[in-house]
């Protein structure tokens, strides 16, 4: 076995850095979008996720510089891609934790495809491929901040989360909440049938589409006019 060799030296450095600083940018773009947007994952977890992406693909490209040196003769071939792999699959746990449930809507999908896509960004970087990363990054902030631009634009109903409790023995104000969910969308869809409070109270969850906030306080006024509601939430899809 040859001997042992530190094959790389702070002369290196500045090699780094301009694929470091640009993770860095293209990270923090994209997590002031998030960050603005009020998202558990903004502005610092962005960038580090792009960082320690660039860095980890920096690495694995490095490998020849690497204080290790195989047997004389023989040639070692490294495989970057490798790495790549395992740092997508390693950000998936991170994506995974900014996903959560409420009633039939799933929220955090397009913040868990932001640091995913941060993360491939980050390794292009390392890599050295500026040309593709910049791209990249361009396109991604005109999903995140123009076409959600547009999209206020179009005429379309937003998805809402609708959650009532009313009291177990209030005669009829089961059927007058779905009357007045019924006003505003007939196509409504029933989530969940609780019963709470130790028995003394209902609790039913709906998904429905409403034309906006107008329409939410019309719908809040009718539930606060019903005898017998304790509670309720209105909650609008967001992602």
């Amino acid at each position: 076995m040859a001997a042992v060799a530190p094959l790389m030296d702070m002369n290196d450095l500045p090699g780094f850095t301009l694929p470091l600083l640009a993770a860095v940018l293209a990270g923090g773009l994209i997590g002031f979008e998030r960050e603005w947007r009020g998202r558990a994952a903004g502005f610092r977890t962005h960038i580090l996720v792009c960082l320690a992406s660039a860095l980890l693909m920096e690495a694995a490209v490095s490998q020849a510089a690497w204080r290790f040196a195989g047997v004389e003769g023989a040639n070692i071939v490294s495989d970057p891609a490798r790495l790549a792999h395992g740092v997508l699959t390693g950000i998936g746990f991170l994506c995974a934790g900014v996903i959560f449930r409420s009633g039939f809507s799933i929220h955090g999908l397009t913040t868990a495809a932001s640091l995913w896509i941060t993360a491939a960004i980050g390794l292009l970087f390392g890599a050295g491929l500026y040309g593709l990363a910049g791209v990249g990054t361009i396109l991604t902030m005109l999903i995140l901040v123009a076409l959600r631009l547009v999209s206020l634009q179009l005429p379309q109903k937003a998805v809402v989360d609708v959650e009532v409790n009313w009291r177990r023995d209030a005669v009829g104000a089961e059927d007058r909440i779905e009357a007045a969910l019924g006003g505003l969308d007939r196509a409504r869809r029933a989530d969940r049938f609780e019963l709470v409070d130790g028995g003394e109270s209902l609790r039913r969850t709906f998904r429905l589409k409403v034309d906006g906030e107008p329409a939410l306080k019309a719908l809040a006024a009718r539930f606060r006019s019903i005898d017998g509601v304790t509670g309720y939430t209105l909650d609008p899809r967001d992602d």
